[in-house]
């Protein structure tokens, strides 16, 4: 999944995107922000862009979170 949706640092630099956001949705940022230049910021437009975006993250965090809880309960397992 991360080489999917990484944006190069070249690409990243060259839309200037601040290091917080450079993670494993940072290629699906870009047209996100790109859009919402050219539609100057108003809420209503670049939904599928937001959508996309907001998606990743979410099954990023998801992904996160499940590793988290398998290191725990693994570490649980092994103090017992």
């Amino acid at each position: 999944m991360a080489s999917a949706t990484t944006a190069s640092q070249s690409e990243l630099k060259a839309h200037k995107v601040p290091l917080g956001w450079r993670d494993q949705c940072s290629s699906l940022l870009i047209p996100l922000n790109v859009c919402r230049k050219e539609k100057y910021y108003m809420p209503w437009e670049c939904g599928h862009e937001r959508h996309a975006y907001e998606k990743c993250q979410w099954e990023d965090y998801m992904r996160r979170m499940k590793a988290l809880s398998k290191k725990k309960l693994e570490e649980r397992q092994e103090a017992e």
